[in-house]
């Protein structure tokens, strides 16, 4: 078996048997009709095995660079396995912009849209619904376009794919017209204020995130993104609430540099310089870390919330940060936010998997009577009937995989486990 090496956390170590580069499409066909277990591997940012192959994995960071814009269709077709931020600066260019962007610009579009990854916004669906069209290798080697206009429900089952209908090789994103955005944070927010102004903060702005390490009974930081002339928020107060403006930029967790992070300090920027919290040019952390997230229905935020903090003293102990985020319903069938507005309650974990793998369970068992659902690439306990019993279209989404892969060319270990149930 080849040293394939690890996902960028360093906390997996992948197991297929070997690794392919194609420098062309007809090569990675080829590659793919002739191959028994195939996986697509992206940027390694999956903190789990959903990634992963019992044969071969095939990586399209070798595929020709594409990236065509589409002005009178307002859409940007993109080669699968480039990076947020390596078409950011092209798209702001040209005057247009993504809707949204994850806290990391340096995730491939492919695999984030497949895991349903996301941004922040009481108004913005998550990476996966800009998708309008993509192509796949499938597993006969044949080129299939699917889009939102031609395939209705059936490119609604397929978008956040996981990986297993096919080797996606472009993706087609809805594109809106470029804008500027300004960022300011705030610290020391009482939880009691949060409670009370819980749903008006989070829509303050065009994208709001609530950093805590569930201590003192207060919000550590709140990053507030606004765009510039929107008139859909209400900016709130924060210091009248009772938090404190910051005076220096920030990182998350403060005793961090804020070299790496997005401008702050109500610097007008343009969209894609403050909508991720970290810069495309930086590393963002060591990947000295373990990362978890549950989608929460947003209706019960503030419910799980308080859950959380009554929890403190054993999650405080492994834990570096949570982040708490809100998502917009979307019709995406394996998409967490699938029909139900969101929150996301991200953690960043210290390295050390043996405690946080006895934290999760306790974890999940008391968000369990809100529906949490797990980030399909972060690190999770939850049994497979339970992950199962959440998503109301998994027969059809396991319909859909059948007919796309019949012989199962594209299922691994965490496919059958969470997909198909297979143990």
């Amino acid at each position: 078996m080849a040293d394939l090496g690890s996902n960028w956390a360093g906390n997996y170590t992948y197991r297929a048997a070997g690794m392919h580069y194609p420098e062309t499409i007809e090569q990675l066909q080829e590659l793919v009709r002739n191959g028994i277990k195939i996986k697509a591997l992206g940027s390694r940012h999956s903190f789990n095995d959903i990634a992963d192959s019992p044969g071969d994995l095939i990586s399209l960071e070798r595929l020709p660079y594409e990236v065509v814009l589409d002005r009178e269709r307002r859409t940007v077709t993109v080669s699968a396995g480039v990076k947020y931020g390596q078409i950011c600066r092209q798209l702001a260019e040209e005057g247009f912009a993504l809707h949204n962007m994850a806290s990391l610009p340096h995730i491939s579009v492919a695999g984030a849209c497949a895991t349903a990854t996301h941004g922040s916004g009481v108004h913005n669906g998550n990476l996966a619904t800009a998708v309008s069209a993509m192509e796949l290798v499938t597993a006969d080697g044949e080129k299939v376009l699917l889009s939102r206009d031609q395939h209705g429900e059936q490119f609604a089952g397929a978008v956040v794919g996981l990986g297993g209908l096919g080797v996606i090789t472009k993706v087609t994103l809805d594109v809106v017209p470029a804008f500027d955005m300004r960022q300011n944070v705030y610290q020391n927010l009482p939880l009691a204020q949060l409670e009370k102004h819980f749903d008006e903060i989070v829509s303050s702005a065009y994208s709001v995130s609530l950093f805590t390490d569930w201590q003192n009974r207060r919000v550590n930081q709140i990053w507030v993104k606004q765009r510039i002339g929107d008139s859909t928020n209400t900016a709130v107060d924060l210091e009248a609430l009772g938090a404190t403006a910051a005076t220096t930029h920030l990182h998350p967790l403060p005793y961090l540099s804020a070299e790496a992070c997005t401008p702050q300090m109500g610097i007008v920027g343009q969209w894609y310089e403050r909508l991720p919290h970290f810069r495309m040019g930086f590393t963002p952390s060591s990947g000295e870390e373990l990362q978890t997230e549950y989608l929460v229905p947003r209706q019960h935020a503030m419910q799980a919330i308080l859950i959380l903090y009554s929890m403190s003293d054993i999650v405080g102990p492994e834990l570096q940060v949570t982040e708490v985020r809100t998502i917009a319903a979307d019709d995406l069938w394996m998409s967490p936010c699938y029909r139900q507005d969101c929150i996301g309650i991200h953690f960043t974990w210290k390295k050390n998997w043996p405690a946080v793998r006895q934290l999760l369970p306790l974890i999940e068992e008391r968000l369990a009577p809100f529906e949490a659902r797990p980030h399909w690439g972060k690190l999770f306990m939850m049994p497979a009937p339970q992950v199962q019993s959440l998503f109301a279209r998994l027969p059809d989404f396991q319909q859909l995989l059948r007919s796309y892969d019949p012989q199962g060319k594209f299922r691994n270990e965490y496919l059958n486990t969470y997909i198909f149930g297979a143990n």
